[in-house]
């Protein structure tokens, strides 16, 4: 195999480890549904969203993204909107955490730091799903 095709393998793995690791995420008390999304020219963000009681969705997300000669990795979780007691709802975003984009010049590199990434990212989870529901109760 050539140098470029090893690169897509470790990708493809990458990308299959990420997805497993936030498939394996749950909350008794939340429904959820995974993300993955591409976007131009060449990235992909993967994920899980909680839809809370409140109607807000909060979305634990990682990204790897070629841009000329460098790759951009990225993590974050984030809460979309929530329903008032009158049954409106608000369409604000909060961030709960962002993790510093990382631009790396070696596709190894970037895999790493997915790696690590996807692993922060679904560490703080169920973290975070507990002390929003407690904040909702």
């Amino acid at each position: 195999m050539d140098s470029e095709s090893l690169a897509a393998a470790g990708l493809l793995a990458a990308l299959s480890r990420t997805v497993e690791i936030f498939a394996d995420l749950r909350h008794p008390f939340v429904r959820h549904e995974h993300i993955s999304t591409f976007f131009p020219p060449a990235g992909v963000r993967v994920g899980i969203a909680f839809v809370l009681p409140d109607g807000r969705e909060v979305r634990f997300e990682v990204s790897v993204a070629a841009d000329g000669d460098v790759f951009h990795v990225e993590g974050s979780i984030t809460a979309d909107g929530s329903i008032t007691a009158e049954g409106s709802t608000i369409a604000d975003s909060e961030t709960l955490l962002d993790l510093p984009r990382k631009t790396l010049p070696d596709v190894g590199a970037a895999l790493d730091a997915l790696d690590d990434y996807a692993g922060d990212v679904a560490e703080a989870a169920n973290r975070t799903i507990d002390r929003l529901l407690e904040e909702i109760a």
